[in-house]
């Protein structure tokens, strides 16, 4: 029993402090990336080590190096040089808004993070957040936290399953949903610790720390359009459910513009620079998203991409969205982007494809096949030219 009640103990104090919402400090000097203690800690490293190199050799790791020191160099913007060294990013082709930072250094950083934000600024806000649950040993924290919840449960249990009546095993149940949603506003308040410490980066830094809040603006958009083209209910964004990991988006948004520095605002954002360096792999990341059959979020993220001017590779990414729902309206849409597009750039490859087969699939046959001879010219070595080389040459039905 005393086992259990010092568990409790260190349960129930495990939870750091809920930030304020005056504007976030600069970050003390850094003092050098945490070693293992003990026998378990060093276990833990050594597991989050063999899970690095597998990571290393998997199929959908992004290995460009451009596109990686592009990242790389948007994080030492964000924490500076010295706290940058920590980290080892790999670049995950992952079409979802996500990150994370293991604790012996490894950063995952998803293309679907990168789709999402607009500006150096933006994602120099999430990637400075995982840095601070890097730097404050969260991951290690939880670990712990989890496992003297665990044993708590394991004690508990076995206490219950001696209590002769029916009484022992509803307070068992009653723990664990107390130690489960314990364990749920323990990782809540290291999420805001993280982002109190990522902001503090970006008000040290040359970006502009109100890009933050933006970045939460846009996930409560995307969240927002993403319901409605399903015919979902409106979400609400300022609720916490009580086994959620992470604060509401909504108390983000607000905290985060908040803790920015008022006279950051006028900083640069780098959103410029972030498109140029983006633009190469905006057409297989907008693929990789049309084909999570989310219309709603897709469509809000290609208008995102174009408030800056309307581009040939988003009029087929939109073209292809639309034709991938497939009403017969959305085809005639589909065409219409498609020759956008095609106008734009005609050496577009993938704008004369896009045509053909949504001009083929409305009935206007001749206008289609033409388009796809075009296509073939220009991409003669295409993966799938022989496939279109045969529906070019086979006559439609009743010639």
């Amino acid at each position: 029993m005393r086992r259990l009640a010092a568990l409790c103990a260190c349960l129930a104090t495990a939870a750091p402090a809920a930030p304020t919402t005056t504007p976030a400090p600069l970050p003390p000097p850094y003092t050098g990336a945490y070693q293992p203690q003990g026998v378990d800690e060093i276990g833990l490293w050594k597991q989050l080590d063999e899970d690095e190199r597998m990571l290393a050799n998997s199929p959908i790791l992004i290995r460009d190096e451009a596109l990686n020191a592009y990242v790389r160099g948007v994080l030492c913007a964000t924490v500076g040089a010295d706290r940058c060294k920590a980290a080892r990013l790999y670049i995950l082709r992952t079409p979802l808004f996500n990150a994370s930072m293991a604790p012996n250094g490894t950063l995952r950083v998803f293309s679907g993070l990168l789709l999402r934000v607009r500006s150096e600024a933006e994602l120099g806000a999430v990637l400075g957040h995982e840095f601070g649950h890097f730097e404050q040993r969260h991951t290690l924290a939880r670990f712990r936290a989890h496992r003297s919840g665990t044993d708590l449960l394991s004690w508990a249990a076995v206490l219950a399953s001696m209590v002769p009546y029916a009484g022992g095993a509803y307070n068992f149940q009653t723990m664990q949903i107390s130690v489960y949603g314990r364990l749920a506003h323990f990782s809540r308040d290291q999420e805001r610790e993280a982002d109190l410490h990522g902001i503090g980066y970006l008000n040290g830094s040359a970006l502009r720390p109100q890009s933050a809040a933006v970045v939460w603006q846009n996930v409560m958009t995307e969240a927002e359009r993403s319901a409605a083209a399903r015919g979902q209910a409106h979400p609400r964004f300022d609720r916490i459910p009580f086994f959620a990991s992470h604060p509401s988006d909504a108390e983000r948004a607000t905290t985060m513009a908040s803790l920015a520095v008022p006279d950051g605002a006028t900083r640069d954002d780098g959103a410029a620079r972030y498109a140029a360096a983006l633009a190469p792999w905006l057409p297989l990341f907008l693929d990789d998203q049309i084909k999570l059959n989310d219309f709603g979020a897709s469509e809000y993220l290609i208008g995102m991409l174009g408030e800056r001017g309307a581009t040939a590779p988003l009029w087929v990414a939109r073209g292809d969205l639309y034709r991938a729902r497939g009403y017969p309206r959305d085809l005639v849409s589909a065409a219409e982007f498609y020759a956008n597009a095609a106008a734009l750039d005609p050496s577009l490859a993938e704008a004369q494809r896009g045509l053909g087969l949504a001009l083929i699939k409305t009935g206007r046959r001749t206008e289609g096949v033409a388009a796809l001879r075009r296509y073939l010219q220009l991409k003669p070595d295409a993966p799938d030219a022989a496939m279109l080389g045969t529906l070019v040459a086979t006559p439609a039905q009743g010639q």
